[in-house]
């Protein structure tokens, strides 16, 4: 059976979306207002929880179904070593937006560039992987560490956080990929709220 990996590509790309718009905010000196820096707050969290549960629940799992493979092993440690990478730089840019450092645009470019890295390495390559080792039922408990440590509340601004300015057709794709429960409470209630919250919003 084929993996649907429609919902981790949407939060690749949301990911992707977020530092583009905090790179607009530092060149345009509005890094220090609270839309951007909940914006890069709730960033920070989404990331948090995308890589904790990989780093937790999926590649070890992956790396048990590839014992006495060295190429796709070696992929694996690349995987856990590129996020260790991503950790110091976005502790840099906390650090540089708290203090309006002149390095900040810098920073954002490097973090933006070893994460796009990094997305595009899983992509390429840890995907197909996944796609050839594990079940719907390994995914299925991968997905579900990432809905448990949500909670409906995480949901709520999970999921319009996602769609937050996708292109038509990947977002109707990614709500498509979303029980029919979570795309009524997200028509209804979760992306008004999400968009009265204005995150990254001009003052």
């Amino acid at each position: 059976m084929t993996i649907d990996f429609t919902a981790m590509y949407a939060s690749h790309d949301a990911f992707r979306r977020d530092l583009a718009r905090l790179a607009d905010a530092v060149a345009e000196g509005r890094g220090g207002t609270p839309a951007v820096r909940a914006g890069w707050q709730n960033f920070k969290h989404q990331l948090h929880i995308h890589h904790t549960a990989e780093d937790t629940g999926l590649w070890p799992r992956v790396r048990t179904r590839c014992a006495g493979r060295p190429r796709d092993l070696a992929l694996l440690d690349a995987m856990e070593d590129e996020h260790s990478r991503i950790d110091p730089l976005l502790s840099a840019v906390d650090t540089a937006l708290a203090e309006g450092a002149a390095e900040l645009p810098d920073l954002v470019r490097a973090l933006a560039a070893t994460l796009d890295d990094h997305l595009k390495h899983e992509e390429d390559s840890a995907l197909p992987l996944i796609q050839d080792v594990l079940t719907d039922a390994d995914w299925g408990a991968f997905t579900g560490r990432i809905r448990e440590t949500q909670g409906i509340r995480g949901a709520a601004v999970f999921v319009p956080w996602v769609v937050d300015g996708a292109p038509s057709a990947d977002r109707a794709a990614f709500l498509d990929s979303m029980p029919p429960p979570v795309r009524v409470l997200n028509r209804l209630f979760w992306e008004g709220g999400y968009r009265r919250r204005g995150l990254w919003a001009h003052s």
